[in-house]
C-alpha cells in the first residue's frame, strides 16, 4: 500500500468531524510499529472484559478508562522521542471536546429520567397499562412500535432509556420479558433513527458533510422498519405469555409536576433540534438550555412541597423536607459508569485513529472489496468497534459512490449496531440501566436473528432504491 495511505494521523475520529493533524512531514507511521501493536492489544484486551462484565462483575468503565489512557501515553511517549511537540496533545484535546459534548448530552437526558422516575410517571404509566389488561407479548410490540416512531424525531439513545424504563416499569417480574424487550428497543430505536437526519450522530454526520439532502433519508424508511421487523417477530415466539402481576394499589401514584417535567423534556428535546437545524449550534447546546427549564422549574417544585410540608415534621431547620424535589439528587444517580464507558472508548478508538488502523480498514474495504461489499461490512464493523468513527472513516474516505451507496452505508451503520449490545449507544446505555437482566450475553443469543433482518434490510433497500 502506498506510503500516503499508511501516514493518517489526520483521521483522527470523533463525533462531529475530524481532529486537527500534524504535518505529513511530521507524521509517524505506527501501523507497523510495535506500539501499534500493543494499542490494539490494550484495547481489545478492554473490550473482551466489557463483554465479561457479567461473568467477572468488573464494571465495563474500568478496562476501557485503563485502555484509553495506556493508549494515549504510548503515543505520547513515542512522539517525544521523535522530538514531535504537540500533536498527541492536541488529538487529545479535540477527542475530549468531543466526548465533554456527548457527556452533557447524556447527563441531561439521564436527569430528566430520572426526574420522571421520582415524580411516578412511569409507575403511573404502568398502573395504566396494567389497567388495560396487557399481556407481555402485547406490551413488547407497544414498546418495539414507540422506540422505532420516536427515535427520528428525538434520538435512538434518549428513546432507548425511555421505553427502557418503562418496560422495567411494566414487567419487572419477568426478568425474560425485561430482557427481550430491551433487545426490541434497542433494534428498534436504532432502525429508527437510521431514516432520519436526527435520529443517530452517523445519520447527522452524512447529512452535515452534505451527502445527501434531508429529504433522501426518508428512502430508508422501509428497509429500517423491515431491519426492526424480522428480528421482532422471531422473538415473538420468546416471550412468556400471560401478563403482568396486576398492581395491588391501583391508586394514582403521579407526583405534582410529573406531566410539566415530561412536557419540558419534549420542549428540551425540541429546543436541540431547533438549535442545531435553524441556528446550526451542537444539539448539546439546546440540551442543556433544557436542563435550565427543569432546574427553574424545580425550584419553584421545591418551593411548593416545602410551604405544604407539615412543620410539625422533625427536619431540621435550613435542610429540605425528605422528599422534596431536588434536581442535584437526579444528577447525582445518573449512569456514571455508563458515562465513563463511553469516555474511554472514545479516547481509545480516537488513539487507533491516530495511529491509522481506522482509515487503513476503510482503505481496504473500498479498494479491495468495492462499495456495496463494503458497506454491507460497515455494520458488522459498526458493531465490533463504533458506529461513529467507522462513519467518520467513510466520509474521510470520500469514496466515489452513487446516492444509493450512500443511503446503503447510511443504513447499514445505523442498524448495524443492534448486532452486538455494546454496538450502539443505545445498547451501552440499557445494559446499565437494565443492569442484570439486560446483558451483552443475553443480546447475542438472538444475533442470528437481528442478522438476519440485517440481510433483509440490505436487500430491501437495493429492491426499492436500487
Amino acid at each position: 500500500m502506498k506510503k500516503h495511505l499508511l501516514l493518517p494521523a489526520a483521521t483522527l475520529l470523533s463525533v462531529s468531524g475530524p481532529l486537527s493533524a500534524a504535518p505529513a512531514s511530521e507524521a509517524l507511521s505506527l501501523i507497523n510499529h510495535p506500539v501499534g501493536y500493543l494499542a490494539i492489544a490494550i484495547f481489545v484486551l478492554g473490550y473482551v472484559l466489557v463483554m465479561l462484565e457479567e461473568k467477572i462483575h468488573l464494571a465495563k468503565s474500568k478496562p476501557m478508562l485503563l485502555a484509553a489512557g495506556l493508549i494515549w501515553v504510548l503515543l505520547a511517549i513515542v512522539y517525544r522521542m521523535h522530538g514531535i511537540d504537540g500533536e498527541v496533545e492536541e488529538a487529545i484535546r479535540h477527542n475530549f471536546l468531543e466526548y465533554a459534548e456527548l457527556f452533557f448530552f447524556l447527563l441531561v437526558a439521564m436527569t430528566y429520567i430520572n426526574a420522571m422516575l421520582e415524580r411516578g410517571v412511569f409507575d403511573q404509566l404502568r398502573l395504566w397499562l396494567l389497567g388495560q389488561g396487557f399481556g407481555y407479548r402485547r406490551l413488547f410490540w407497544i414498546t418495539g412500535t414507540l422506540a422505532f416512531f420516536i427515535s427520528p424525531v428525538a434520538d435512538n439513545l434518549t428513546t432507548a432509556l425511555i421505553m427502557c424504563a418503562v418496560v422495567m416499569a411494566v414487567g419487572r417480574d419477568s426478568t425474560r420479558f425485561v430482557s427481550l424487550s430491551c433487545i426490541n428497543i434497542v433494534v428498534g430505536a436504532n432502525a429508527g433513527g437510521a431514516f432520519s437526519p436526527f435520529g443517530d450522530i452517523t445519520t447527522l454526520m452524512v447529512w452535515q458533510k452534505g451527502i445527501l439532502p434531508f429529504q433522501d433519508f426518508f428512502h430508508l424508511f422501509l428497509p429500517s422498519l423491515v431491519n426492526f421487523l424480522v428480528p421482532a417477530a422471531l422473538m415473538h415466539f420468546a416471550l412468556p405469555e400471560g401478563q403482568p402481576m396486576a398492581a395491588e394499589n391501583r391508586s394514582k401514584v403521579l407526583r405534582p409536576g410529573g406531566l410539566v417535567i415530561c412536557a419540558l423534556f419534549l420542549a428540551t428535546i425540541a429546543t436541540a433540534i431547533s438549535f442545531h437545524q435553524f441556528l446550526h449550534i451542537p444539539p448539546v447546546f439546546g440540551m442543556m438550555t433544557g436542563l435550565a427549564y427543569l432546574k427553574l422549574f424545580g425550584y419553584f417544585l421545591k418551593r411548593h412541597e416545602e410551604y405544604h410540608w407539615d412543620e410539625s415534621s422533625e427536619t431540621p431547620p435550613g435542610h429540605s423536607p425528605r422528599g422534596s424535589f431536588n434536581i442535584f439528587d437526579h444528577i447525582a444517580r445518573s449512569e456514571w459508569d455508563t458515562l465513563f464507558f463511553f469516555y474511554g472508548v472514545i479516547l481509545a478508538v480516537g488513539g487507533l485513529g491516530f495511529i491509522g488502523y481506522l482509515g487503513l480498514i476503510s482503505n481496504t474495504l473500498y479498494v479491495d472489496l468495492g462499495p456495496t461489499v463494503a458497506n454491507s461490512m460497515i455494520g458488522v464493523i459498526s458493531a465490533l468497534v463504533d458506529n461513529i468513527p467507522v462513519m467518520f472513516a467513510v466520509l474521510s474516505m470520500n469514496p466515489d459512490m452513487s446516492d444509493m451507496q450512500w443511503l446503503l452505508v447510511t443504513l447499514t451503520a445505523g442498524v448495524g449496531g443492534s448486532l452486538l449490545s455494546i454496538g450502539s449507544a443505545a445498547g451501552v446505555a440499557l445494559m446499565g440501566q437494565a443492569r442484570g437482566q439486560y446483558t451483552f450475553f443475553s443480546h447475542l443469543k438472538w444475533t442470528p436473528a437481528i442478522a438476519l433482518g440485517y440481510a433483509a434490510s440490505i436487500w430491501v433497500h437495493f429492491l426499492i432504491n436500487g
